[in-house]
């Protein structure tokens, strides 16, 4: 009788569990599209300001080649001439004029979209990146804590996977905001980016490091969060194949 019963409760007991691991795949699936998502959009915004597709001082080249021709007529007009060729000036804005006109000038917005726009789009990338990052975590924590009550195996798997969710959540904040320059997240703002981006990383060590920042540091990020799927992947089809349900 006592057996029939401890039976059956162990079978609702684990049946709970597996209801729960459902919906905890559900939403550890959604989350992984969500942050994958993220990724790219923050990496592509470093690119499109790195090659210089969207500039972060919002001036365009024909602006800036207006402004030095300026400045070189400023400059002339401050050496000695004679006052017989005081015209000579005004003819020669007018040509300088007419070849700032035919030089082809290069927008500072990509398809309308200014660095005001995408800064506003980084800074909502990283808030839902950092949610979305810490949820995704917090949902492999879950799954392990069920595995372990409902004894459903796996455990190997998922503590692999939450252990690596774990570090990349700690290298993906941006902790420069406490610490400044001593510890560095994955994540950046518009000012950072646009900070390192206005002058371009000379020497090979400058741009190894300038790369490493923002590429290399995103790709360890992205390499542990899909071994993180993968490693929970794994986990659910050990607790199908325990349940012989595969």
């Amino acid at each position: 009788m006592n057996e029939n019963h401890n039976r059956a409760s162990d079978l609702v007991e684990t049946t709970d569990c597996l209801e729960a691991v459902g919906v905890l795949r559900g939403w550890k699936n959604f989350l992984f599209v969500i942050v994958a998502v993220c990724l790219l959009l923050q990496q592509a915004s470093f690119w499109l300001v790195n090659v210089d597709y969207i500039r972060p001082d919002g001036r365009s080249a024909g602006s800036l080649s207006a402004a030095a021709a300026q400045d070189t007529k400023q400059i002339g007009r401050t050496t000695a001439e004679p006052v017989a060729e005081q015209d000579k000036p005004a003819q020669e804005e007018s040509t300088a004029g007419r070849e700032v006109q035919k030089t082809p000038q290069k927008t500072d917005a990509l398809f309308g979209i200014t660095f005001e726009y995408l800064g506003q789009l980084i800074r909502f990338v990283n808030g839902v990146l950092a949610l979305t990052a810490a949820l995704y975590m917090l949902t492999l924590l879950f799954s392990l804590k069920i595995s372990l009550i409902g004894r459903l195996g796996g455990i190997n798997h998922i503590v692999r996977a939450f252990f690596l969710s774990l570090v990349m959540v700690a290298l993906l904040l941006p902790w420069q905001k406490l610490f400044g320059a001593i510890v560095v997240g994955a994540m950046y703002g518009p000012d950072e980016l646009a900070k390192c981006c206005a002058v371009k990383p000379e020497g090979i060590f400058a741009i190894v490091i300038h790369y490493l920042r923002f590429t290399g540091y995103w790709a360890l990020i992205v390499l542990l969060f899909i071994l993180a799927q993968l490693r929970s992947s794994r986990w659910s089809k050990a607790i199908l194949r325990r349940l012989e349900v595969i």
